[in-house]
């Protein structure tokens, strides 16, 4: 489904990760795992579009990013990152519309093709009840899981999520978890996110990529790659500290 070759991705011709290359098929989860400013995030933002390459490709069931259109490319890969649309005086049905804007056209005006995916969303990500109440009113795992809703409304093959579980209290994180697993296997979808949470993501991970300076460390199944020895040298932990909190 995904293919990444030699990604080199920054900001002004800075490279922040170096010659990234990692392939992720449907309904496989696929999570990047390092620490703060190591490149997750940079790299994230250049798989959807937000960032262009400095060099390297990406290509979606064989074909290249670069030959997309923008609007192609956001009907392929739906990303819920870090930064949230302004939502003063939105209710929850209405963000999730949002993620419709590849289909909408100039005027954004929804078809009854596009309600059906808002509402089959909604429903996948368990937000039907939160539809008509304000987004600024709810709580932050809802928040999320609204989110997610928009990113899912979009009908993408490739999702893909930037910490996705942070800020959240343990019943929204496995919550949040168990939908992103649901959605892989009733849609088939290609998830690719970070995570800082090691044990949550050895647990929903197909497989792991270890991120060190922006460069690629390690890439394999979470049993294989998240085990004490590489941990405490990724993380630069010693063995006391590892010991004693892990």
């Amino acid at each position: 489904m995904l293919e990444v070759r030699n990604l080199c991705a920054g900001y002004n011709g800075t490279e922040i990760a170096h010659d990234i290359s990692f392939t992720v098929e449907s309904g496989e989860i696929f999570t990047l795992i390092g620490r703060n400013g190591s490149g997750k995030s940079t790299l994230l933002k250049t798989l959807s579009g937000q960032l262009p390459p400095i060099s390297g490709d990406m290509l979606i069931d064989g074909r290249a990013k670069r030959d997309m259109s923008r609007n192609e490319l956001a009907k392929l890969v739906s990303a819920m990152l870090t930064d949230r649309p302004k939502t003063d005086m939105m209710t929850c049905r209405e963000v999730t519309e949002t993620g419709r804007y590849p289909y909408t056209g100039t005027f954004g005006l929804l078809g009854r093709a596009d309600k059906e995916a808002v509402e089959e969303a909604m429903r996948l990500t368990d937000t039907t009840e939160l539809a008509d109440r304000f987004f600024t009113e709810i709580s932050d795992g809802q928040k999320q899981r609204v989110m997610l809703a928009r990113a899912v409304c979009r009908e993408p093959k490739i999702l893909l999520l930037d910490e996705p579980t942070s800020f959240l209290d343990i019943h929204y994180k496995l919550t949040f978890l168990e939908m992103l697993d649901k959605l892989r296997r009733e849609r088939s979808i290609a998830v690719v996110m970070s995570m800082h949470e090691t044990e949550l993501a050895g647990r929903i991970s197909d497989r792991v990529m270890l991120i060190k300076d922006g460069l690629c460390t390690g890439i394999g199944e979470p049993a294989v790659l998240l085990d004490k020895h590489t941990l405490t040298e990724h993380f630069g932990l010693t063995e006391e500290l590892y010991n004693k909190y892990l």
